[in-house]
């Protein structure tokens, strides 16, 4: 027996030149019928491929794609063909892998086989489209009856009347220009813009404020905030949660710093409550790795990080793939504006009445 074209053959068909034909018919038949043929993709078109591959590269579905063009095509489709200009799935495309991604311009540029020059102007309109959704999708204290936000969060650890859980993230620059760059400087000893948000316990941002510099104290970016304002003038029944770096307030509840008994289960449903922030932000940076180090000036940055927390809620909305990623890092931020006797009040009957 010799084996010839992958089967094997006795001696004596080996000798007869016809039947040799014949054998290597039926062996081209066999691999013909057990070949997978290739299936050539339009490489033009963006959704020709397989969700898998998509979720890879731009963090969304084919279907969720599609959602995000029908949604920012008025805002960003060109009016005429000239110069073979890019088509709205194409702009999509090309900056939510550049969201996706954290790299450099050139390098989405070589991936999607465009000019840095093209990457830059696309990535720059469609931010600017989804920052003009920014109150569309991202609302305070959120799209859902407020009792059905309390209850959300209630379930999570036994904390009541929650309304959102709040912190504030640092988002990496490159060093800024001008005289005011050292106020870009951390505590951390980098240059950031230091964002808060405030999330519900679906990790949906409800609010968003991108535009101080990493130096500012989380605390000062909240008493200057509308969400303070509006909180402080009794417009929503409810309490945010924040760390020991913000003030106890009657809004802001924040936890014991030397917990006696009865305070310690407050401090601990306070901690896993306040949790889906940390969660919210570690999701939203897996999920869009330019929010790691962006190369760009400070406005620009605010810019793109409204776009992904827009980007972000989409995702949530439509049930699109999480990736599974720790919490952020939380930061030992120290208060700097004493705790309201109020606010100390309704802390310790929170702890009477619901923890003792």
């Amino acid at each position: 027996m010799k084996a010839q074209n992958g089967v094997f053959l006795p001696a004596q068909t080996m000798a007869c030149p016809f039947l040799q034909e014949v054998v290597d018919e039926e062996a081209l038949v066999l691999r013909r019928a057990f070949r997978r043929e290739r299936v050539f993709r339009d490489r033009a078109n963006p959704l020709a491929f397989p969700d898998d591959h998509l979720h890879e590269r731009y963090r969304f579905s084919a279907d969720g794609i599609r959602y995000l063009c029908r949604l920012l095509g008025p805002r960003i489709q060109h009016h005429t063909a000239r110069s073979h200009a890019l088509s709205v799935e194409q702009m999509v495309c090309v900056a939510l892998r550049f969201f996706a991604s954290g790299g450099f311009l050139y390098s989405v540029g070589d991936a999607e086989n465009l000019a840095k020059a093209t990457i830059c102007r696309v990535v720059r309109s469609v931010c600017l489209a989804l920052k003009s959704l920014s109150g569309v999708f991202i609302s305070f204290p959120g799209h859902r009856r407020l009792s059905d936000i309390k209850e959300d969060f209630y379930r999570i650890a036994g904390f009541p009347n929650v309304i959102g859980a709040l912190d504030c993230t640092h988002i990496r620059i490159k060093s800024p220009s001008g005289a005011h760059e050292g106020d870009f400087v951390n505590r951390k000893s980098f240059h950031s813009i230091n964002v808060q948000m405030v999330c519900n316990a679906d990790y949906l941002i409800s609010n968003v404020v991108a535009k101080w510099p990493g130096s500012v104290h989380d605390s000062r970016i909240f008493r200057s905030s509308a969400v303070y304002r509006r909180l402080s003038q009794g417009e929503f029944s409810g309490v945010l949660l924040g760390d020991r770096g913000y003030a106890c307030e009657p809004f802001c509840l924040t936890p014991y710093a030397d917990p006696q008994e009865a305070q310690r289960a407050y401090n601990d449903a306070h901690a896993r409550t306040r949790a889906r922030i940390e969660m919210t932000f570690g999701l939203l940076k897996a999920r869009f790795q330019c929010l790691h180090h962006l190369r760009v000036s400070p406005d620009r940055a605010c810019d793109i990080t409204v776009a992904c927390a827009v980007l972000h809620n989409v995702a949530c909305l439509r049930k699109e793939r999480a990736p599974r990623v720790p919490s952020d890092v939380d930061w030992d931020n120290p208060a700097i504006f004493p705790d309201d006797d109020s606010g100390r009040l309704i802390r310790d009957q929170y702890v009477l009445n619901y923890f003792s």
